[in-house]
């Protein structure tokens, strides 16, 4: 059974950065891929960013590329989303994801995961 524990989201205010955290516990982490989603209110979760177990593969979305940076943590099981220039629409909740993706499209799919964490808010003051 894997853990997922998100930390680090709160109130940020447009243009400035946050760096959200995430950890796997449990017997049995080694060799997942780690992905950030969100959803905002109303609106479908969507994926953000992703990164492969031996952080050589990243992904993001479109809308994050150039402004957030994926990594992992030398310890392998955590992942950290560095959020700069954070704009009014990336207010969501922020769900961190871990599992083994087939594929490269699977790495941006909610299927390609198996545990999630509980969510961390991050909300954008303008």
């Amino acid at each position: 059974q894997v853990e997922v524990v998100e930390s680090g989201g709160g109130l940020v205010q447009a243009g400035a950065s946050l760096t959200l955290s995430c950890a796997l516990t449990g017997r049995s982490w080694s060799s997942y891929a780690l992905a950030w989603f969100r959803q905002a209110p109303g609106q479908d979760r969507e994926f953000v960013s992703a990164i492969s177990w031996g952080g050589d593969a990243t992904y993001y979305a479109d809308s994050v590329e150039g402004r957030f940076t994926i990594s992992r943590g030398s310890a392998k099981n955590t992942a950290f989303l560095q959020m700069n220039d954070v704009k009014p629409e990336d207010a969501a909740v922020y769900y961190c994801a871990a599992g083994r993706p087939w594929s490269s499209g699977d790495y941006t799919m909610p299927t390609g995961y198996d545990y999630w964490g509980q969510g961390s808010q991050v909300t954008v003051s303008s």
